[in-house]
């Protein structure tokens, strides 16, 4: 009976991620924000809770998780993370700074304790690379001059990732300085031996992956990725570092064709990740945080339309392309998250959640508006404030000559 009962509330759920699926495609927005509200209406203090298959989806959630990973690292060879991270680093360092410190300072303001801060700080700093990319691919602006300077943003995100997880593991763990040195030092060493043998040794990872036939690849991919994710996990360095390092790995043809046959599971289980999420926060627990989550949502859209345009400023891109680059950079999703999800796993502190939930839900529906309206937002307000710039008064003639020049 209980297997009955778990197959009928899985194959719902399932169902139902599918309608909210096809629902977001067709208003061309992201599913995330869907799929998080689901996950609110049938658990704790929801409308129909589920209880039998709460375990099962657990476990899909961690695959979700090292999937999200894996695939986020497919997209990058080696040699191209060491060429961003030198040539764009300085970016990475604004984004740090201007989007970290604020949920950091609202943990701290709120009282909930350094442990906390670390964690809200990440929430607030990484954005979600997988709206943006769907944004970018929708408003058509793949080919623009300021997306490399977008995508470079979010490769530092994600390389930082690999040192932040371990952090913020070891921290929610409780565990004591010496042992949270030891952890963190095992992750740089370990993502550090990956990244020279995939710069190195790449093709041979990638030969011994390799199969022509799909059905093999597939579970050779996924068992090595799963198998590495566990052992990470056992050494306190985080299963999605793992899973990351080992799409690092792989490259040429055995990632692609691994990106091609893993998209539909990272699809499916990244859906159930967030419904799981979405199960274990009380919707009652979302209005008393309403308003910090509303504040902290629109400072740090602001710190990242900020991000966006210094980075493409440096790298040359006309103004309009700076408050492009600035707002496509807004949306926060799956590794907010993520992030979150290690706090509220180990019980650090119990409005985080209902926090992180309540602003991944309003960016992640900003963010599209953001990434489509404000550079020309930005263009009607320089408009507007050219005539009071200039002044009513008559000027010399040469004034105004070199004010035309100027302009």
């Amino acid at each position: 009976m209980h297997s009955a009962v778990l197959l009928i509330e899985f194959g719902s759920i399932i169902l139902g991620l599918g309608l909210l699926g096809r629902f977001a495609a067709r208003f061309r927005f992201s599913p995330i924000p869907l799929y998080l509200l689901s996950g609110l209406a049938f658990g704790e203090g929801g409308l129909l809770p589920l209880g039998a298959s709460e375990e099962f989806v657990a476990t899909g959630a961690e695959i979700g998780v090292i999937l999200l990973l894996l695939m986020l690292g497919l997209e990058y060879t080696a040699s191209d993370l060491v060429s961003n991270l030198k040539a764009h680093y300085p970016a990475g360092l604004v984004d740090c700074a201007l989007n970290a410190l604020p949920g950091a300072a609202a943990a701290l303001l709120l009282g909930w304790g350094p442990v906390a801060a670390v964690v809200l700080a990440g929430v607030t700093w990484i954005s979600s690379s997988g709206v943006i990319a769907k944004v970018l691919g929708d408003l058509g602006r793949v080919g623009n001059r300021e997306t490399p300077v977008i995508l470079s943003v979010l490769v530092l995100e994600d390389l930082a990732m690999a040192v932040y997880l371990p952090i913020v593991t070891a921290l929610v763990a409780g565990v004591g300085l010496a042992t949270g040195s030891v952890t963190l030092a095992i992750a740089l060493g370990v993502a550090g031996l990956v990244l020279f043998a995939a710069v190195r040794y790449g093709r041979v990872v990638s030969r011994f992956v390799s199969s022509d036939d799909p059905e093999k690849l597939l579970l050779v991919v996924l068992g090595l990725t799963i198998l590495v994710a566990g052992v990470a996990q056992q050494l306190q360095v985080s299963a999605a570092v793992g899973a990351f390092l080992v799409g690092i790995a792989l490259s040429g043809e055995v990632a692609e064709g691994a990106h091609t046959l893993l998209s539909p599971l990272r699809d499916l289980f990244a859906a159930v990740f967030f419904v799981f999420f979405g199960l274990h926060t009380d919707p009652a627990s979302i209005p008393p945080v309403l308003l910090p989550a509303l504040a902290l949502a629109v400072v740090t859209a602001a710190t990242k339309i900020a991000t966006g345009y210094w980075a493409a400023r440096r790298s040359g891109i006309s103004v309009k392309g700076r408050w492009r680059a600035g707002g496509a950079l807004v949306a926060r999703g799956e590794f907010s998250i993520v992030i979150a999800g290690l706090a509220v796993t180990a019980g650090i502190e119990r409005s985080l959640g209902p926090l992180a939930t309540a602003y991944v839900l309003i960016l992640v529906v900003l963010g599209p508006l953001t990434a489509r309206y404000t550079e020309p937002l930005a263009a009607w307000w320089a408009r507007r404030r050219t005539p009071s710039d200039h002044g009513t008064t008559e000027r010399p003639p040469e004034a105004r000559t070199q004010t035309a020049v100027r302009d």
